[in-house]
């Protein structure tokens, strides 16, 4: 007899809090372990359609890389809708001023984007230094 397949029912799921270092990671390559850990695609209960990742925590985001010569040549376009309203910014300058919402945006463009996305993004918690306020978590180390 074959075995059937067992989904998570929603609120059965404990999440785990892990603790991920971004100091000299590649962006893309941060962003896209964070968001399998955000979906709960690592473990072996990965349900599609409800909530089964996990809380991550990311230090030191302002020590991400950016390789090759993305700090001059990537933007970050912003449209207030209004004519004229296109703004470009570009990623070195996100990265010394503004280092937290680039991880987040790299992370938000991974997830997917439907109610449950915005709940996992949710549960991404970015810190610019070392020092962040969820010790009593227990978070372990990506």
């Amino acid at each position: 007899m074959p075995r059937q397949t067992t989904f998570l029912k929603a609120g059965t799921h404990e999440p785990k809090w892990v603790v991920v270092d971004a100091a000299n990671v590649p962006l893309g390559r941060l962003a896209a372990r964070i968001a399998t850990v955000l979906q709960g695609k690592h473990s072996p209960n990965w349900t599609p359609h409800a909530m089964s990742g996990d809380y991550v925590i990311v230090i030191n985001a302002g020590q991400v890389a950016l390789t090759g010569r993305k700090p001059e040549q990537k933007m970050r376009k912003t449209y207030s809708g209004h004519p004229g309203g296109l703004k470009h910014i570009p990623y070195g300058w996100m990265q010394e001023h503004r280092p937290i919402k680039l991880v987040e945006e790299a992370v938000r463009r991974m997830l997917p984007k439907t109610r449950l996305g915005r709940v996992m993004l949710s549960n991404l918690k970015v810190y610019e230094g070392a020092e962040h306020p969820h010790q009593a978590q227990q978070p372990v180390a990506l």
